[in-house]
């Protein structure tokens, strides 16, 4: 069937501004939801004072509370202007040196990406998995849809360093252990990329762990490698092997986009942040549980005493913070040049 010509055009630039009619209807709705707030807190303010009636301040507590934690989300989702923040997020999860101790910490940070995305209303899809050889994860790649998961998530791209007492030493010892996070976000059609097909390296394999069971039995899983910058992908999640090679594709043209970015950018932390070793002196942030607990990310200083609650899933002083510190720095950058 033949299209009429420019009709692939028009049908990209209409889902942009169907997308930019959403995010500004998000804003509006927001706004909205934030002045009813405000207003219902004014009302109870006039009839507690108007009544002189102590029994309203446990509900205009409440109903400040409402407030503040509804104003103080709006603030930071506003925050969230980038090019690529309102798009679905694809994280990969790397255990670092350390062996089943750090495939158990891997396996730790996935449940928690995971505890966060359900707390959104976000959906999760596994991508790919490798199990660890004794327990945990080697590796996992896994796509998170909802609206502003990757400018909420840019912020946990880097290492993770785990100080606890291991569950796998004998000896009950404190052990250190590294987990490296990547963060890409998930790119549409409208953005396309020329990639010489004799620059790929193609492997299939069987696909294994979480996303892989049905389709043991066949070599349906597949491993891209691009060979002029080392970058590789793989996807074992799709019942076929045409299917997992067009979203390995997708995967490699989101990266090499980001990474062509990089290059035409002095400044990289709008996109993909630093990159770091997988190892000593180079984490974002620790998790502490032993001899205390403790959860600080060392590019914001943001502490929280309770590491379960982190480890559960509550993550979002953290992405706060580092959107906060992020967007004070562009400033400052704004002003000296």
């Amino acid at each position: 069937m033949l299209e009429a010509p420019g009709f692939w055009d028009d049908a990209d630039k209409s889902r942009e501004v169907m997308k930019e009619l959403k995010n500004l209807k998000d804003v509006i709705d927001g706004y909205n939801e934030l002045r009813q707030k405000y207003e219902d807190a004014e009302v109870l303010i006039e009839m507690a004072e108007d009544e002189e009636d102590a029994s309203l301040l446990p509900e205009l507590e409440e109903t400040a509370d409402s407030f503040k934690s509804a104003f103080e989300e709006y603030r930071i989702n506003l925050l969230l202007s980038g090019e690529f923040d309102y798009n679905n997020a694809v994280l990969t999860l790397h255990a670092g040196a350390g062996g089943t101790e750090s495939c158990d910490w891997a396996q730790m940070l996935y449940r928690m990406y995971t505890r966060w995305a359900e707390k959104k209303g976000y959906s999760i899809e596994v991508l790919d998995y490798l199990d660890g050889d004794e327990a945990g994860i080697k590796s996992v790649t896994f796509q998170v849809n909802g609206p502003n998961a990757y400018g909420h998530l840019k912020s946990e791209k880097g290492v993770h360093r785990l100080v606890r007492i291991s569950p796998f030493n004998a000896a009950g010892k404190r052990q250190t252990s590294f987990v490296s996070l990547d963060v890409m976000p998930e790119l549409d059609d409208s953005i396309e990329i020329d990639i010489n097909p004799d620059d790929l390296k193609v492997d299939t394999y069987r696909a294994s762990g979480a996303g892989g069971q049905h389709i043991n039995k066949t070599s349906s899983a597949v491993r891209i490698t691009h060979l002029p910058t080392g970058i590789v992908v793989q996807c074992q999640n799709e019942r076929s092997q045409h299917s997992n090679k067009d979203k390995a594709m997708k995967m490699l043209e989101a990266k090499l986009y980001m990474l062509k970015q990089q290059e035409n950018m002095d400044k990289l932390s709008d996109i993909r942040g630093e990159v770091s070793d997988n190892g000593w002196g180079s984490q974002i942030r620790s998790y502490v549980l032993q001899p205390y607990t403790m959860v600080k990310d060392h590019r914001t200083s943001c502490e929280i005493g309770n590491a379960q609650s982190v480890l559960d899933g509550n993550i979002d002083p953290f992405i706060n913070a580092y959107l906060k510190w992020i967007n004070s720095n562009d400033v400052r950058d704004e002003e000296n040049a």
